[in-house]
């Protein structure tokens, strides 16, 4: 009797446990889906408003393009025609949306090449510098603000807080500014030490070629580094304070835990998730870039690209690139939103 009370008793269980793990899995699903949903209504909203932000521009493509050449009427009509600019507004917007949704970007005003495939040429460039970037400064970030929030208060607290507080609030673009002048072109006892801009010399090849575009980085990552670092420490080092006056921190310590795998182990599990939101929208910044850093630093890369496209307009490739850019960072937002479930099991339930 007391076998058979036992052996009911487990199955009940083992079912209650299938049902509630039926159950979570139904509800992640659920939450997947509604996560995927709004990111791809998000997507057709910078679809629109890449089409229409970019025709209130001033200034006429043709003109731009034909700037400084003998160009007939009926020259720039054909060009107008060819560009399908003479097309009502609703017929390019269809006309748009159809292409972008099948991969075509449309035809550079500018370049007269694909959009596509002079953004390609540019990714690698951008991957390199900012992706370089942003895994040095989210490391320095994690660890600063970690250790600045578990010791709050103190010198060393206040020193990475205050300094952090600075760069954050410092234009990047300035900030570049000011180490081309100091390290490039050299003040005072300080010589040139680095190239004012570009990605390589020319005439290297082998590991001289590796060394040379190391060389080139270090102005533009630095800038990077330091005002992206800031943001992460902040963020970090609040999200842990705020983890901080829970129990069951003090419940770890009355275990006789020690304070670092407290730390490690309970307190920063709990605060990542406004942190990994942030790292993972840096993350598609990787595909956008700093404009006005590769603009400072003139680095042949996807900001770079965009401010030529911005000076004509050529708006087939600033829509295209605008895409790209919110493209990268909705896609890397929605990763973060699946992520939490994993981190925080209460999310999505």
């Amino acid at each position: 009797m007391s076998t058979t009370s036992t052996t009911g008793t487990t199955a009940v269980a083992r079912a209650s446990e299938a049902r509630a793990a039926r159950g979570n899995v139904r509800a992640y699903l659920l939450y997947v889906a509604g996560k995927i949903g709004g990111a791809a209504v998000s997507l057709f909203a910078v679809l629109v408003t890449s089409f229409f932000l970019f025709r209130i521009i001033p200034g006429d493509p043709v003109k731009a393009m034909t700037h400084g050449m003998p160009t007939s009427a009926e020259q720039m009509a054909t060009l107008r025609r060819q560009f399908g600019l003479d097309k009502p507004m609703w017929q390019q917007f269809t006309d748009y949306c159809a292409g972008a949704l099948s991969g075509d970007l449309g035809m550079s005003y500018q370049f007269r090449a694909p959009v596509g495939d002079l953004i390609l040429q540019k990714v690698p460039a951008t991957l390199l510098l900012t992706g370089v970037a942003v895994v040095i400064y989210s490391a320095i970030g994690l660890w600063l603000g970690t250790r600045s929030a578990w010791r709050h208060g103190s010198l060393g607290d206040k020193l990475n807080t205050g300094v952090a507080l600075t760069l954050w609030s410092v234009p990047g673009f300035w900030l570049g500014l000011l180490l081309i002048i100091t390290f490039s072109v050299g003040i005072g006892p300080v010589p040139g030490m680095f190239p004012t801009g570009g990605m390589e010399s020319g005439n290297e090849s082998g590991f001289a070629y590796v060394a040379d575009v190391a060389h080139h980085m270090v102005l533009p990552v630095l800038t990077l580094v330091a005002v992206g670092y800031a943001q992460t420490l902040l963020v970090m080092r609040s999200s842990l304070l705020d983890e901080m006056g829970n129990d069951y921190l003090t419940t770890a310590r009355a275990k006789g835990l020690r304070d670092d795998v407290v730390r490690r182990r309970h307190a920063v599990p709990n605060a990542l998730l406004p942190t990994v939101t942030m790292v993972f929208i840096n993350l598609g910044h990787v595909a956008a870039g700093s404009i006005l850093v590769e603009t400072v630093f003139s680095w042949p890369g996807l900001g770079g690209l965009f401010y030529q496209a911005l000076s004509v307009p050529d708006l087939p490739l600033v829509q295209g690139l605008f895409v790209v850019f919110a493209g990268a960072m909705i896609v890397m937002n929605l990763l973060a939103d699946l992520l939490y479930p994993l981190l925080d099991p209460r999310v999505g339930r």
